[in-house]
């Protein structure tokens, strides 16, 4: 049986963005770095500016910290905030970022393929993961715990837990955090 992986967000080094409008912390590229299907990262957006076009990919999006943001994507606005749920839309779309008051700490989700959901947990979770299932938990306040899979994980904030699931698996998230299921 696999274990659970953790990355802090505190230990991932910084990549700026090519337009200098940001930085990024990738904490999982899955499979392969540089040929991944399942991609999560945290990013500061520093001023605003268009997203890059992904074909091919969804892409989630959540506001971690600061105001929040305004999305307009194929013209579509969608305003978000660290209360709001998250958003699910396609990678291909144009998109333009507008911040709210100053600069946001955002996740980042995106998938090549297969489904995925991510959400906001404010509380707990219960939840019964398929067997082959990417499950992810990103904290997002102090005292977020796992329990799963024979293991039950206290996860400190800025901490991302994942691990494929052999078998179906039932799993608890309690705390604040985002929660993912994501099936390659």
């Amino acid at each position: 049986m696999n274990s659970w992986n953790l990355v802090s967000l505190k230990d991932v080094a910084a990549t700026p963005w090519l337009n200098g409008g940001g930085l990024t912390r990738e904490l999982l590229a899955w499979p392969q770095p540089l040929d991944w299907t399942v991609r999560c990262s945290v990013a500061e957006v520093e001023r605003d500016g268009p997203f890059s076009e992904l074909p091919g990919v969804r892409r989630w999006f959540a506001v971690l910290g600061g105001a929040g943001v305004r999305l307009s994507i194929d013209g579509a606005v969608h305003e978000l905030t660290a209360q709001s749920a998250p958003h699910e839309f396609d990678g291909a779309a144009r998109t333009d970022c507008q911040l709210l008051a100053g600069p946001t700490r955002d996740f980042n989700l995106m998938l090549r393929r297969g489904r995925a959901t991510l959400q906001r947990v404010r509380g707990a979770i219960d939840t019964k993961a398929g067997a082959r299932t990417l499950a992810a938990a990103y904290a997002l306040e102090p005292g977020a715990t796992l329990d799963g899979g024979g293991e039950t994980l206290q996860l400190p904030a800025g901490t991302f837990a994942w691990r494929i699931l052999e078998i179906e698996t039932p799993l608890r998230l309690a705390g604040e955090a985002l929660w993912m299921e994501i099936t390659p």
